[in-house]
């Protein structure tokens, strides 16, 4: 620092000025980020190479250039932290508003938030700095390029429920967090078909509706550990072939269903469940629905007297839009899930004949046209989103009644079958919990 203690420091082409005072200490600057750029110097930042795969483990201390042209990456953080922790996340190739990054906080709260939320940065060029504070805030950034970070309601586990397996069950099937599905759970709750499931909450799930023998309302919650509860009084119209997803990070919404209707019920982030809500767009049934663009949702497809491709989307304050026209080919008994944080897929159903045919949902809720088919053509089946970013189709009919799966990666692609575990039943639902 010779020659420079007690004087004004500029730093060329950058438009920050210091003045340093004589034991070189920072008196005052212009300019952000001056301060942190010196004390970043001084703490010893070391900057690794760049990562490119879609997960990496953060080691405090280290500045990190993510590379995200191929793919998303999930960062996990330090499991413990000591108090002025530091770490650094960059966008390399300014592609994170495509395949952004999620903070995995690994135990330790972010922004006071506990880590049943990740944190998403999806801002192209973006860079993120973090520090840690206490138990209490945990990371805190300390630059961010004032993008706000993004709570989603990406769940670990998931959860496949009731249906027809020869008769009318209430057995479920638990997901691993690396979609690895469990035998038979005895069921809880009143045996029946054509119901929906969904997430609401903080990792919390809730099947409701459907056909015991005649159209009903009742719901089961779902624990966070994935036990289902007895039953709870319906509310609403009861109905079958209806279809439910999240929306605001941490509520549901049940949809149309019955003799093609198109009315709504709320799902508050306690899983009380609201009274009808006059129906927007087109009544129908055997439609699916999933979340999109982290804290919205989408219904989809379907049948009024014929097969149809038109969707629906809910916004992030739980109202329903009209009618979108379709896209790809119309159908039926299909399914649909989110995968990759912030989008979804439809697939799979009733054409007229079995299909495995998919759609895409990008994180705007645009719907792409078809994805030829992989795995065993089928309809009745059931999809739930697990491990946070990825999803799962499974069970269903394929002429004969079957509980084969298939995986969804994180960047959308279906994978061929995996041999079935558990009870072979189609008219079932899943829904994810955490």
């Amino acid at each position: 620092m010779s020659g420079i203690i007690g004087s004004r420091l500029n730093v060329k082409g950058s438009g920050l000025v210091a003045k340093l005072g004589t034991d070189g200490q920072i008196l005052t600057s212009a300019g952000a980020g001056l301060q942190a750029a010196f004390e970043d110097v001084a703490g010893g930042i070391t900057w690794q190479a760049v990562t490119t795969g879609s997960t990496l483990t953060a080691v405090a201390g280290n500045g990190y250039p993510i590379d995200t042209t191929s793919n998303a990456c999930t960062i996990t953080l330090p499991a413990s932290a000591s108090n002025g922790d530091e770490i650094i996340f960059t966008d390399y190739a300014r592609n994170w508003a495509t395949n952004g990054i999620v903070i995995d906080s690994n135990g330790l709260n972010y922004q006071g938030d506990a880590d049943t939320f990740d944190v998403e940065y999806t801002t192209d060029g973006q860079s993120v700095q973090i520090v840690y504070s206490d138990a209490t805030k945990g990371w805190i950034p300390i630059s961010d390029d004032v993008v706000a970070d993004v709570p989603v309601s990406g769940n670990q586990n998931g959860i496949f429920g009731f249906g027809n397996s020869g008769s009318f069950t209430a057995v479920t099937n638990l997901v691993t967090n690396v979609g690895v599905v469990g035998t038979d759970v005895s069921g809880v709750g009143t045996a029946r078909v054509d119901l929906a499931g969904t997430q609401y909450g903080t990792g919390l799930g809730i099947f409701g509706y459907g056909n015991s023998g005649s159209y009903i309302s009742l719901t089961n919650l779902v624990s966070n550990t994935g036990v289902v509860a007895t039953d709870t009084t319906g509310v609403g119209t009861g109905r079958a072939y209806l279809a439910a997803c999240t929306y605001g990070v941490d509520k549901g919404i049940f949809g149309y269903g019955g003799s093609s209707l198109s009315m709504t019920n709320l799902v508050s982030n306690t899983g009380v469940v609201a009274t009808d809500t006059t129906g927007v767009g087109t009544g129908r049934n055997g439609l699916a629905a999933c979340e999109y663009g982290d804290d919205k949702g989408i219904f989809g497809y379907g049948e009024t007297s014929t097969e149809v491709s038109m969707t629906n989307l809910v916004s992030n304050v739980g109202v329903v839009a009209t009618d979108t026209s379709g896209v790809g080919t119309a159908r039926r008994e299909l399914e649909a899930c989110s995968y990759g944080y912030d989008k979804g897929i439809f697939g799979y159903g009733n054409t007229g004949s079995n299909s495995s045919l998919t759609n895409l949902v990008s994180n705007a809720g645009v719907v792409a046209s078809d994805v030829t088919g992989v795995g065993s053509a089928r309809k009745q089946l059931a999809a739930t989103q697990y491990g946070r970013d990825k999803g799962i189709f499974g069970y269903g009919d394929t002429g004969s009644i079957v509980s084969l799966t298939n995986l969804v990666s994180n960047a959308g692609v279906v994978a061929t079958d995996t041999t079935g575990v558990g009870s072979a039943r189609q008219q079932l639902s899943a829904c994810s919990y955490n």
